[in-house]
Parts: C-alpha cells; sequence; structure tokens
C-alpha cells in the first residue's frame, strides 16, 4: 500500500511547536497550496486554495522552529493522517499531512545558517532540503508498533 502526499505552499502562520515530556519536539503548521483554473468560455482563471495541517516530528520539528515562517514558501512531502476528537458533544474529524521530508524554497534570511544534528542543506539555486535521519535498524516486531508520539495524540 502507498500513502505519500506531496505539497508545495506558502505556510500561513508560524509554525507552532512544543516538546513532549519525553524530551521530543513537534511542529505544526497550516500551509497553503493554491491551484489556478483556467475557463476557456470565459477567458478568465480563478484560483482555488487549499488549507492543509502539517506535523513536523523530531529534527524537522527543530528545522520549521528556526526557518520557517508565515509566508515560507516550502515544498514537504509525507503522509496522510486521519484524526478524529470530541469537543462539546460534537465530534470532528480532520485529515493532516505527518512529515518525512521539507525543503526550505527562496531565499533564507540574512545571516541564518543551518546547525544541529542534520544533514547540511543540498542548495540548488536557493533551495535548501533537510531530511529525517534515517533511524537504526531495529529488529521486526512480532505486531505493527505504533510510535510512542503518535500524531492522534498531539497536545494542539
Amino acid at each position: 500500500m502507498i500513502n505519500k502526499v506531496i505539497l508545495l505552499g506558502n505556510v500561513g502562520q508560524d509554525p507552532e511547536v512544543r516538546t513532549l515530556e519525553t524530551g521530543v519536539k513537534v511542529a505544526r503548521l497550516r500551509l497553503a497550496t493554491t491551484e489556478r483554473i483556467f475557463n476557456r468560455q470565459t477567458n478568465e482563471t480563478t484560483e482555488h486554495t487549499e488549507w492543509h495541517t502539517v506535523t513536523l516530528w523530531r529534527g524537522l520539528a527543530e528545522v520549521a522552529d528556526k526557518y520557517v515562517r508565515k509566508g515560507s514558501q516550502i515544498y514537504v512531502e509525507g503522509r496522510l493522517r486521519g484524526r478524529e476528537w470530541e469537543k462539546d458533544g460534537v465530534r470532528h474529524f480532520a485529515v493532516d499531512i505527518v512529515a518525512d521530508d521539507m525543503k526550505l524554497l527562496g531565499r533564507r534570511p540574512d545571516g541564518v545558517t543551518p546547525q544541529g544534528g542534520y544533514q547540511q542543506p543540498v542548495q540548488s539555486g536557493y533551495q535548501q532540503q533537510y531530511q529525517q535521519p534515517a533511524p537504526a535498524p531495529a529488529p521486526m516486531p512480532a505486531a505493527p508498533s505504533i510510535p510512542a508520539e503518535d500524531p492522534d495524540d498531539l497536545p494542539f
């Protein structure tokens, strides 16, 4: 089975970053993607903007905290994760994107340099790429495991 999402858009507000009790950092941001639709009959172009909630864990959350701001253009690869909750007796449903990879597009602010345990950014023009470090191989579990920091239990 494949569950993969690729988005390129603009961040709508500064990322919301938290550190869990376990010390793991998690960030959530809203990403706008805009589609331009041309109507041949009227010769008019209209725009449709879709908003996505993106969750970044650990090192990607660190990068988002340091370098991503409202208006930043980013490229995100990840997977869909549905969640539901109840508030005031009303059930709510949402589909978020859990990011596996993020690229910062456009220019960096002057004087900002990458730091931390990440790969140095791969630069192509004004583009930087950050990826989660590959986890150490683990023995095959008897049953599928659920990460301790399940996105369904985010403190947002």
